[in-house]
């Protein structure tokens, strides 16, 4: 099984997939920032064009490895994946699940909510840089991941991280993206 926790920056995904982790047995936590980070510092002056932008997901080798990487954990350890990422473009949410896919057929989606203002404090409270780089995408994501296509969505703002873990665990059975 892969559990993908998406959501805005700041909404908590990583934070509730650490309690999916702790609540789920033989799962492992496995977050695709850290391969983005390294692409971004691996293709250092090779980006062009539409890679060449400040968001590691537009580097045109980040989805398959995302992808290829989690094959390679869950088939070495053979446990279930839970990966916390905010992804908010339909092609390569598609591009993920499809290859996510192609390696478990039961991939479940959460997509975590909270309103603007939630998810700014949020941000504060954990140090991020007022005006930085994540406080300017979260007007984006919010509206973006309104939308249908990600679902199934869980409301998140006044509720704490065991709260909306329950709710996924209690979900997880049942929901299929």
């Amino acid at each position: 099984m892969i559990i993908l926790v998406n959501g805005s920056f700041g909404v908590g995904k990583t934070t509730v997939a650490t309690e999916l982790v702790n609540r789920l047995p033989n799962s492992h936590l496995y977050d695709p920032e850290i391969v983005g980070m390294a692409l971004r510092y691996l293709t250092d002056g090779l980006r062009t064009g539409s890679e060449d932008s400040d968001d590691f997901q537009d580097i045109a080798l980040w989805p398959e490895l995302t992808v290829e990487i989690a094959a390679r954990l869950q088939k070495q350890y053979g446990r279930d994946l839970i990966v916390p990422m905010t992804i908010v473009r339909p092609d390569y949410f598609a591009a993920i699940v499809n290859g996510l896919r192609q390696i478990d057929d039961n991939v479940q989606h959460f997509c975590l909510t909270a309103s603007a203002e939630t998810i700014f404090e949020r941000l504060r409270q954990r140090g991020d840089e007022e005006g930085g780089w994540t406080f300017r995408r979260v007007e984006r994501c919010v509206a973006a991941l309104n939308d249908p296509l990600f679902q199934t969505h869980i409301d998140t703002n006044n509720r704490t991280v065991e709260e909306v873990a329950t709710q996924i665990k209690d979900k997880q059975g049942g929901t299929q993206t």
